[in-house]
């Protein structure tokens, strides 16, 4: 146990000085050497970073660096498919000294909170430098803790420098998803087929097929005839059943692929009726359609309640729900933000409750489900969580139950439009609880499986 706090402790040192070689030695075995790392700021934290925490960690962060009223930030902010199962991987420090702030932890978790779920943790080794003055170091006896003189400009730079990283990502997810696929598919044998799975494969219900989907174009990707069979650049307010493209017949040769490819590239098949796989210019990617579009009609509810409310959509004939008179007095008392988000409920009697309004967006979903599992949830609320988190949670419900689900059938130009919206939505590598909603294989990394490597 001793032998770990020094270690721990030792790599905390180490962290927050890239510039110098640390050595461990115990019972004359060498725990670990870090070499100075150079003189260039972000990549000395970057190869510390990754020989401390591993490569993954570097590999999935993004590069903080900003300043405020003489408080800078720097460091590197792991990307939300990378959180990991504790919080030990999250090193803070203030003017080179490593603290477990209360402040500054509860400022990463009001970052994150709207793209990791909860019991997970993001990686992030970040350093906040001010003027000593600024900021004392003596209200705890280890020194972990600190009191700032400006709490909350402090917990503002860190959560909006946050943020502003993973809105500039994009659709960036993380590197880990592709090489866990390659490592299971080495451990069940590639190509093999279990018994129980060989019947299934070839059963007459589910005839083996290596026939292109119904749609994919047979022009090259320079040429305008590709361009008018291929679907217009979905934009963030367009949803990708609705983008336009005529489907062209199959063709045996495959497009050729001279030309710049997307960075989600162009769909090619779905399999499942739940993944989608497109043919990138470094390799292929996996989308999880439901997850994906998940992501995006959440973004969107979002926009549009910042731009002045979500669109509601008043009901012909009230859905009437009969539930736990308790469980309705947790809804009207949560009803103001709820009719904020779109939701319009009201009282129907005892035992009952009518909504009356709903988003616009949800026209078609189950109501009666949407509004049992809002109720389910209410009590997790308690008191402590913002305005803007609960409503957060009412939108993530809303677009879990609108999004296309798992199993159903996708025209390919559905597939390409899905994708060109992705790219264009801030935060679309990771669905709203956190999880990645793509893998991606490099073509390295298929010659590798097939033994071309």
């Amino acid at each position: 146990a001793e032998a770990l706090a020094v270690s721990d402790t030792l790599k905390r040192l180490a962290l927050a000085r890239p510039d110098v070689a640390f050595r461990l030695d115990n019972d004359g075995r060498n725990n670990f050497t870090y070499l100075p790392q150079g003189d260039d700021g972000d990549a000395m934290r970057a190869a510390r970073v990754s020989a401390i925490m591993g490569k993954d960690a570097a590999a999935d962060a993004l590069v903080i660096d900003t300043e405020r009223a003489g408080v800078r930030l720097v460091g590197l902010a792991g990307l939300p498919t990378a959180a990991r199962g504790d919080a030990r991987h999250q090193h803070l420090f203030v003017n080179g000294r490593p603290v477990r702030d209360k402040l500054l932890i509860g400022a990463l978790r009001a970052a994150y909170a709207d793209t990791i779920t909860a019991g997970r943790y993001p990686v992030v080794a970040l350093f906040l430098d001010l003027d000593p003055a600024l900021v004392d170091v003596n209200v705890h006896p280890a020194k972990l803790e600190v009191r700032f003189r400006e709490n909350e400009a402090v917990r503002s730079l860190l959560i909006g420098a946050i943020r502003d990283a993973l809105s500039s990502a994009g659709h960036h997810a993380s590197t880990r998803g592709g090489a866990a696929m390659l490592q299971r598919l080495h451990a069940h044998g590639l190509g093999h087929i279990p018994p129980a799975q060989a019947a299934l494969a070839h059963s007459p219900e589910r005839p083996l097929s290596f026939a292109f989907p119904t749609g994919y174009p047979t022009a090259h990707p320079q040429s305008p005839a590709f361009q008018s069979q291929m679907p217009e650049r979905a934009t963030p307010g367009q949803g990708f059943a609705e983008a336009a493209g005529a489907a062209a017949s199959f063709a045996a040769n495959p497009v050729a692929t001279e030309a710049p490819f997307p960075p989600l590239g162009f769909a090619r098949a779905q399999f499942h009726e739940t993944y989608i796989l497109a043919q990138t210019a470094e390799g292929v990617v996996i989308v999880d359609q439901h997850a994906a579009h998940e992501r995006l009609v959440y973004e969107r509810l979002k926009a549009a309640r910042a731009g002045g409310g979500i669109p509601r959509q008043p009901l012909l004939i009230p859905a009437i729900l009969d539930l736990d008179d308790t469980v309705i007095a947790g809804l009207l008392d949560a009803a103001p933000a709820l009719a904020e988000a779109g939701l319009v409920l009201e009282s129907f009697g005892p035992g009952a409750i009518a909504v009356q309004e709903i988003p616009a967006a949800l026209i078609g979903a189950d109501i009666a489900l949407l509004v049992r599992n809002l109720a389910e949830s209410l009590e997790d609320w308690g008191g402590a969580g913002s305005l803007d988190a609960r409503s957060d949670y009412v939108l993530k419900t809303f677009a879990c139950h609108h999004s296309i689900r798992a199993g159903r059938r996708l025209k390919l130009e559905e597939m390409d439009a899905l994708l060109r919206e992705m790219e264009a939505t801030p935060g679309s590598g990771q669905c709203n609880h956190g999880r990645p909603t793509y893998i991606a294989l490099g073509l390295k990394d298929l010659e590798r499986l097939f033994g071309r490597s």
